[in-house]
């Protein structure tokens, strides 16, 4: 069985728990934690950057164009949907990855490029926070 065979099934088997959720219960983010590793050096990088801005690691360029978050009351999970391009000098840039990185399961679509590794770690600062749910006592 090929290797995207074996993701095709991945996603299938793991579906129900990284696909996003109702939008009732996901939260948009302004901020995207990700996590970069340069596979010739052994450095690990954390890259944080607002949703919509572009942040380098290396040569590629990566552009956080949503990061989504569960509701609290929800089983934790962050994805964001990015666009990574590896940039060299002299060189058109080269599209990489596009789509959904999800935290809780970084190989079920993950970037395929022979130096670098980005993966989400989470989404930070929800832009409509869930009313607080607190136990308020109503008056009557």
């Amino acid at each position: 069985m090929g290797p995207s065979r074996l993701g095709a099934l991945a996603v299938l088997a793991l579906g129900l728990s990284v696909a996003p959720v109702s939008a009732a219960t996901n939260l948009d983010t302004r901020i995207a934690v990700l996590r970069g590793l340069d596979k010739i050096t052994g450095r690990i990088t954390t890259l944080t950057t607002p949703v919509g801005d572009t942040v380098r690691f290396g040569s590629l360029a990566i552009i956080v164009r949503a990061c989504r978050t569960r509701s609290p009351e929800e089983t934790p999970e962050s994805a964001a949907f990015l666009d990574i391009a590896d940039i060299k000098p002299n060189q058109p840039p080269v599209d990489v990855f596009r789509g959904w990185m999800y935290a809780s399961s970084p190989a079920v679509s993950a970037m395929d490029h022979p130096v670098y590794d980005i993966w989400v770690l989470e989404c930070r600062e929800p832009l409509n926070p869930p009313p607080d749910s607190g136990d308020a006592i109503e008056t009557g």
